[in-house]
């Protein structure tokens, strides 16, 4: 029940203060578990993806965030849970995957940490191990506006408009469960949001931390 109070609110928000633009949402499964993979600019992020989202999220937070008077109250309750950013977090993976068994959409971000506007980052292997081992559908997401609105250092908002795009759900080759294919997995996810900048912006995807060559082709 509260989950859906937060959510209209900020949607009632979100579209008075910044306006937004959501496209590809007939891609989302319309039921069992299915897993968000989206860039990360802004903790507007996964408010808006809530916002853009017909079915309720789950979602993995930093444990900072739980330890701050209120908020961490809140998260709890709007379906959020703790994550260790720095190393291998089991708990936050067995979290996850008991989610996903019970038939849950959740959002995480294969980068790790928030970023810049426009600019993708390489995916860490654990979002590629939580959709080997957990066998769910998995939908790309680009979320455009977040980090120009609220940005890392930014005090105040600027009030500038949302966009969020849902892709077509990866085919994810069933490899064996070992580091590599948990690497290539969570490169798939990064370029197929690259490919929905691309179609959000018109411009081509904008980089950090990975060569040339592992993404010329996008």
């Amino acid at each position: 029940m509260l989950y859906w109070v937060v959510k209209n609110s900020a949607a009632l928000l979100i579209r008075l203060l910044f306006g937004l633009r959501v496209s590809g949402v007939e891609r989302l499964p319309r039921s069992g578990p299915f897993l968000l993979v989206a860039n990360h600019v802004s903790f507007f992020d996964p408010v808006a993806a809530a916002v853009a989202c017909p079915r309720p999220l789950c979602y993995m937070a930093k444990a900072e965030l739980f330890r701050v008077p209120f908020l961490g109250w809140l998260i709890r309750r709007v379906n959020s849970f703790p994550v260790q950013r720095e190393g291998a977090d089991p708990a936050a993976f067995r979290t996850a995957l008991a989610l996903l068994a019970e038939g849950k959409g959740l959002l995480i971000f294969p980068e790790g940490t928030r970023g810049r506007e426009g600019i993708l980052r390489p995916g860490k292997a654990g979002a590629g191990m939580l959709a080997l081992r957990s066998g769910v559908s998995v939908v790309p997401v680009y979320i455009r506006g977040t980090g120009t609105a609220l940005g890392r250092g930014q005090r105040w908002p600027r009030f500038v408009p949302f966009t969020v795009a849902f892709g077509p759900p990866l085919d994810i080759r069933r490899e064996a469960p070992r580091k590599a294919a948990y690497e290539a997995i969570a490169s798939q996810m990064m370029e197929a949001i690259a490919r929905l900048q691309e179609e959000v912006t018109g411009q081509p995807a904008r980089w950090e931390g990975w060569p040339t060559a592992l993404h010329s082709s996008v």
